[in-house]
């Protein structure tokens, strides 16, 4: 297994710096706006947007399973556009498109730095149900968490460039308050240390990028795949047409 470490200064940079994709105004034209989709009924009754699961690939995927659309984001926790996109677009395509059973959504972490390896732990901490809502939140509050991280001292990063990757790891998470975030939402601390210790979920993350780069040559975050093609898109004004391509 190959350790994932990088230096308290090459995250805190990476993740002040942002990420690959772009960000527009989420605007929807009149024909987005009147695109009709047929509806495909949940079993039971149900609501797709509540069907949870773990993929082998080693994402989280919303929805319907045998969807026509099958779209997924390689996004990254530390990705300030990554947070546009789950603020703007996530709520109108779960509720417009996901829900309607025509369109699936999972989302595959692409791990960028430790902090970032921090962040997916805790949003992967509490299985398939809890991924999507953790995952929210902490892009909601993402300036919060990596505030914290920027406000350590010199000192305090050469500390923890001496640690393992493991301590590393768990260290930046404290740092950045995702312990208490965690603890907050349900996920007890020594449950969600365990979690950051987790190495064989830390080399799944690594694998989810090494995938993400070899089979779709992922240039950065947030990207977006249909049907196993990658689209360019990096927000949901470019995102929502190509889904609506792929539905006609």
């Amino acid at each position: 297994m190959k350790a994932f470490k990088l230096s308290a200064a090459a995250a805190l940079a990476l993740a002040i710096a942002g990420c690959g994709g772009g960000t527009d105004s989420a605007g929807n034209t009149t024909a987005q706006q009147n695109f009709k989709i047929e509806q495909v009924a949940a079993p039971n009754g149900g609501d797709w947007t509540q069907m949870v699961s773990q993929t082998p690939q080693g994402g989280f995927i919303m929805g319907n399973p045998d969807a026509k659309v099958k779209l997924v984001e390689f996004g990254s926790m530390t990705c300030g556009a990554c947070g546009a996109f789950s603020e703007e677009g996530v709520p109108q395509l779960t509720e417009k498109y996901v829900k309607s059973g025509q369109v699936s959504f999972e989302f595959r972490n692409f791990v960028r730095d430790g902090a970032d390896m921090a962040a997916a732990l805790v949003a992967r901490c509490n299985g398939p149900s809890a991924f999507f809502p953790l995952t929210d939140q902490l892009f909601a509050a993402q300036e919060d968490w990596l505030g914290n991280l920027q406000k350590m001292t010199p000192e305090q990063q050469q500390q923890l460039n001496a640690l393992s990757p493991a301590e590393s790891t768990a260290s930046l998470a404290q740092a950045a308050g995702l312990v208490d975030f965690a603890r907050l939402r349900g996920i007890p601390a020594a449950r969600a240390q365990a979690c950051l210790a987790d190495q064989a979920q830390v080399q799944r993350l690594v694998e989810i990028n090494q995938t993400a780069v070899r089979e779709y040559q992922v240039p950065g975050t947030p990207a977006f795949v249909i049907n196993n093609r990658l689209v360019e898109a990096a927000n949901w004004a470019q995102l929502e047409p190509a889904i609506q391509q792929a539905l006609r």
